[in-house]
Parts: structure tokens; C-alpha cells; sequence
């Protein structure tokens, strides 16, 4: 009998705790003034793809009264049918019944959408609403996205023929984009390009995108969400896809009014001729990039008018070739990678082979959050000489972030240890946002640009006249008091 006693014991407070338990559930509230709250009153999605999955999104349901809650119903308004899913407290469907919720306590509410194409070139709304009903009141939370339809690459794309890109709708490219040697791809002014993980634009032939400044042609990553709820989204965040490839027999690209950001790498170009243009780029930004920004081995290149801003690695690495930079903003102030590189280094040597270097920047900014250091020329610039191939170079009428002094290479610059002020320089007060336009009149390099190289580039990258005030300004932009400003 002693050896009974313990087990019957322990299975009478089993039982006592269980009818404790269901003593508890009827003393679920009835009263219908006993109403739940939730985390938001609308559950927005930024625009999501036709056919592909949205990011997920939560909500929290509430109970703020001092009694549990039996929540009868909980239920999609469309039962499915504009795409929303709902997972409650980890289950998923479309309706739920007789959900438990003690006092002061709460509830997950997860949601995910995919919206199915149609035959509109414009985003469309999608809406839906999650109905709650608690001792007979109900309440919603309502859903809504936007859809966009877009030209889908989920194999990647191969273009064996001259091909014409429009603006219609944008791009969303899996795997890579390749145009194939002695093909050209012509992109028409605001078209988008959404360019998924590690996809690349992989050119052999000739890239044509000619943007306007009111309607840029686009390169970016597909995530339209925040990795850092309204402070950080993906689109500010480098790595998020492959670059832009230029193998060696491409000739001849041209990008105008082009946006390039937040790849593993901007654009790469291998080994070329240097007596052939490689790309003439203008009024453009490529922006950062997990690696290097803008890299090149002996290539043509004119760059002008761009702001070529923050890399992990280097924003522009030039490695033999003929280089020519007007009116461009140079910088790296980087947070969300490590820096490893000065903002501008160039070589006339790699791999123990020589390239002869010839490079000339007018009116460009050189800049970074690198210390201007004590050695002479250093600091966010890097010159690698090897005395086996020529190494010709000038700055005319910059700022560059180093110590120096100027001499045959270095006419009218201003070195400094200070960099110029701007008007945003990213972290989480400014929600990673950059603007590299000078701030104030007094901004290291307002006025003091080589106006003789202005007059053939009269206007910045945003269409402001330099030659309208008391001296053009060094960089890619010209000063705007804030309340004229006209971007």
C-alpha cells in the first residue's frame, strides 16, 4: 500500500492542476467592452513583385484587460483570394477559432503576400483585412501592398541580338544578364533594373543605357523591405547583388544619368586596350558596394559630372590605362563595411606585370573618413610606382584628403586633413542616407574650381548652372542653398 500511496499521490494534484486549469478557461471575460489592441491599425508591404513572394511582416494582437480573452474567430476577409497569408501564433490558414489569450498578454500575427500579375504597366493596390471577433465584437487590421508587374529573368537572360530595353515596366533579373560579344543593348531613359542576390550584368558587347536627369536608368537589388525597421533598408545596404562586368572585348559602353548602388561590386573592367574607349560615363552615381566601386586595368575611361561614393574596398582602383576625371565626387565614408582601401589608388603595375598609367582629374573631389596621415600623399590617396612602366598623372583644381603640396602633379589643389561638409553623411540619425552636395558657401572647395574646365561642363549632375555665381565649385555639385534648391 506504501508503494501506491506516492503514484496516487502525485496523479491527484495532476487532476487537481487540470480541473484548476479548466477553472481558469470559464473565467474567460464576456463582456463585450473587453476589447483587444493591436500593434498597427494597417500593415503595409512596399511594392511587391507579381508572382514572387513578399518579405514576411508581423503584427502583435493584445490583451490589456485583467481577464483572458477567447477570441471566437479570427479570419482573412478574402479567405486567400488577393494573396495574403496569415500564420497566428504559429498556425497557419485563412480562419482560425476559439483563440486563447490571457490577460496582459499577446499574440504573433504573421503575414505574407503575392500578388498576381495583370495587364497594367503602373503598381496596383491589393487590399485585404484580418476580422477579429471577441465576444461578438469584431475588429480588422487591415493588409495592403502594391503590386508591380514586372519583366521577369528567373533563369537569367542571354541576349544573342541587338536589343532594345524599355521603361515600360522594370526588370527583375535572377542568375545574370549577359550581352554577348558584338551585341549591343539599348536601354531607354527611367528604365529600372531589380537585380536579384547575386545576379551580374556581364557585358561582351556594347552597354548603351542613356538615362535623363529626370528619369535615370536604375541598376539595384530586388529588396524593397528594411533589414532595420524604418531606419535601414536593403536599398541602402552594399552586397546585395553581383555588379556590372566589362570583359576585355567590350568597347565603346556609354552610361548617362545612371544610378548604380548597393552591389558586391559597381563596375569592374578587365584588362583592355587603352588606346579604345572602354565607357564614357557621365552624370551619374554609382554608390555603395560591399568591395571596389569602380575598378579598371588598362582601359580608356572619361568619367564626368558623377559622384562615385562609399566601398568596403576602394571607390575608384585604376591599374594602368588612360583616365580622365572631370568635375566628380570622390568619397568613402563607408559604415556598414569594413574599410579597406584609400578612396582613389593608382598603379602602373599588378602581378609583377607593368601597365603604363596616364590619368588626369579636373575640378574632383577626393575624400574619406581615413585620417590624411603625416606621410606625404597618403591618407585617400594610394600612388603604387613601379619605375618599369610610365606613371603620368595631374590634379588640377581639386580637394584631396591627404598631405602634400603642389608641384608638376598637383596644380592649384587643396590637401586637407578636414573633409568638405555635406549635406548628409549617412549613420543611423540620417537613416544611412548620403548627400554629398557641399553643405555652406565656406565648404572646402565652393568657388574654387578651374573655370576654364567649367565652361565645358556648365551645368552639375543635377542640371544647376556653375558659372551663375562668384566661381564654379570643386566636385560633382554645385552649392544650393537649401530653401532654392531645385532637386
Amino acid at each position: 500500500m506504501k508503494k501506491l500511496a506516492a503514484p496516487l499521490l502525485i496523479l491527484f494534484f495532476i487532476v487537481l492542476n487540470l480541473l484548476s486549469c479548466d477553472g481558469l478557461d470559464e473565467n474567460y471575460s464576456n463582456n463585450p467592452n473587453h476589447r483587444l489592441s493591436f500593434s498597427v491599425d494597417t500593415l503595409s508591404f512596399d511594392t511587391v513583385f507579381t508572382t514572387i513572394g513578399s518579405a514576411t511582416k508581423e503584427f502583435m494582437i493584445y490583451n490589456r484587460n485583467d481577464q483572458p480573452l477567447l477570441i471566437s474567430e479570427i479570419m482573412l476577409a478574402s479567405g486567400e483570394e488577393t494573396g495574403f497569408r496569415i500564420n497566428v501564433d504559429g498556425r497557419k490558414g485563412d480562419h482560425f477559432q476559439d483563440v486563447r489569450i490571457q490577460a496582459d498578454d499577446s499574440l504573433y500575427v504573421f503575414v505574407e503576400v503575392t500578388v498576381n500579375p495583370n495587364a497594367s504597366n503602373q503598381p496596383l493596390l491589393v487590399d485585404d483585412s484580418i476580422i477579429f471577433t471577441t465576444n461578438g465584437v469584431k475588429q480588422s487590421v487591415r493588409l495592403e501592398a502594391y503590386g508591380q508587374n514586372v519583366n521577369l529573368y528567373k533563369n537569367g537572360l542571354i541576349l544573342t541580338q541587338d536589343t532594345h530595353f524599355t521603361a515600360e515596366r522594370p526588370y527583375l533579373i535572377y542568375d545574370s544578364l549577359v550581352i554577348s560579344p558584338n551585341i549591343t543593348l539599348n536601354i531607354d531613359p527611367g528604365a529600372t533594373f531589380y537585380m536579384h542576390d547575386t545576379a551580374k550584368v556581364i557585358t561582351y558587347g556594347t552597354l548603351l543605357a542613356k538615362g535623363t536627369r529626370e528619369n535615370p536608368i536604375v541598376f539595384r537589388g530586388d529588396r524593397l523591405d528594411f533589414i532595420l525597421n524604418d531606419i535601414l533598408p536593403y536599398d541602402r545596404t552594399p552586397s546585395q547583388w553581383g555588379g556590372i562586368f566589362f570583359r576585355p572585348e567590350s568597347y565603346h559602353n556609354i552610361m548617362d544619368n545612371v544610378i548604380v548602388r548597393n552591389g558586391k561590386t559597381g563596375l569592374t573592367f578587365e584588362k583592355s586596350s587603352p588606346d579604345e574607349s572602354k565607357l564614357k560615363l557621365s552624370n551619374s552615381q554609382i554608390t555603395n558596394m560591399g568591395e571596389h566601386l569602380f575598378s579598371a586595368r588598362n582601359c580608356k575611361i572619361e568619367v564626368t559630372n558623377t559622384e562615385l561614393t562609399n566601398a568596403g574596398g576602394g571607390v575608384v582602383v585604376l591599374i594602368g590605362g588612360n583616365y580622365c576625371f572631370v568635375h566628380c565626387t570622390l568619397a568613402n565614408f563607408m559604415t556598414l563595411e569594413k574599410r579597406t582601401t584609400p578612396c582613389l589608388t593608382m598603379a602602373n603595375n599588378a602581378n609583377e606585370e607593368a601597365y603604363p598609367l596616364k590619368a588626369t582629374f579636373d575640378n574632383c573631389i577626393i575624400d574619406g573618413s581615413f585620417d590624411a596621415g603625416k606621410e606625404a600623399y597618403k591618407g585617400e590617396l594610394n600612388l603604387s610606382v613601379d619605375g618599369a612602366a610610365s606613371f603620368e598623372y595631374l590634379f588640377n583644381h581639386c580637394v584631396i584628403k591627404t598631405n602634400g603640396s603642389n608641384n608638376d602633379h598637383f596644380k592649384e589643389v587643396l590637401f586637407t586633413n578636414t573633409s568638405p561638409s555635406y549635406r548628409l553623411k549617412g549613420g543611423e540619425k540620417n537613416k544611412y542616407r548620403f548627400d554629398f552636395r557641399p553643405d555652406s558657401l565656406t565648404t572646402l572647395g565652393v568657388g574654387k574650381a578651374d573655370i576654364f574646365v567649367t565652361q565645358q561642363y556648365p551645368v552639375d549632375r543635377y542640371g544647376i548652372n556653375r558659372l551663375t555665381n562668384d566661381g564654379p565649385d570643386i566636385g560633382a555639385y554645385e552649392f544650393v542653398p537649401k530653401e532654392d534648391e531645385t532637386k
